[in-house]
């Protein structure tokens, strides 16, 4: 009596998928946020790490395997499950339903640490705005808090090792802009306003009237003559004074 095709069939697939896959090598290190005075090291929607320098040396690790950033918010970090190939990657337009993405893409030349100690070494996560390829680095959508983790992956073997998770980043919250804190709006201010207002609008008019009084007080005390005006000169005759004719009648 022969075994049926379909049981073969299944006992060769269980077969297949009991055989366990190679687990990836667990890096020990831990993304940190990066200890450089820099200004804007975190705002409201990106964080700066520490580049990963010298952390992926290993054998097992070749030039060409690329190096993700995984972000993921603090509570879904035990959802990710790293994929099998590279249309499975989680990109940043999909991380507010999986919870999770990967970006920043590198390998491990950029992190070899024989660049020069001059040089600032730090990754700026969210800080891409314009965003044109499915790998964007874009803007996070709010506060977090947000935990990351570096993955190498294999475009044939899949992940090939990974860190640990870091400690839960929170960015900065945004600054709410509201009337009430808006500079020149407060009670305050404007009572200021008003009465500077008042005051000077009581000084313009005490300038006006003290101007009009000058006025009435000397135009109303002084004749002004004017052209059209004439007067006469009455001629007299001293004792002194005496005419030829005057003689001869004497």
């Amino acid at each position: 009596m022969g075994v049926p095709q379909g049981w073969l069939l299944q006992l060769l697939w269980l077969l297949v998928t009991s055989i366990p896959t190679e687990a990836s090598q667990e890096i020990d290190y831990t993304p940190v946020l990066s200890r450089k005075p820099l200004e804007g090291r975190f705002t409201s929607s990106t964080f700066t790490l520490d580049q990963p320098i010298g952390q992926f040396n290993s054998s097992t690790i070749s030039d060409t395997d690329d190096i993700w950033l995984v972000v993921a918010f603090s509570n879904a970090t035990q959802d990710f499950v790293a994929p099998r190939l590279p249309q499975d990657i989680p990109h940043a337009s999909t991380f507010l339903d999986k919870k999770y993405y990967m970006t920043i893409r590198a390998h491990r030349a950029l992190y070899s640490g024989e660049m020069n100690a001059r040089e600032l070494h730090i990754l700026r996560v969210g800080n891409q705005t314009n965003c044109t390829v499915s790998e964007c680095n874009k803007p996070l959508p709010g506060p977090g808090p947000y935990r990351v983790k570096f993955l190498v992956m294999n475009n044939n073997k899949g992940p090939v090792a990974e860190t640990k998770w870091s400690e839960d980043i929170t960015l900065a919250k945004p600054v709410e802009f509201s009337e009430s804190r808006a500079p020149g709006k407060s009670s305050g201010t404007i009572v200021i306003i008003v009465i500077l207002a008042i005051l000077l609008a009581l000084l313009f008019l005490a300038l006006v009237a003290l101007l009009v009084y000058t006025c009435f007080d000397v135009c109303g005390t002084k004749e002004i003559s004017g052209p059209q005006e004439t007067f006469q000169v009455k001629k007299y005759n001293t004792h002194h004074a005496f005419s030829p004719s005057d003689t001869g009648r004497s």
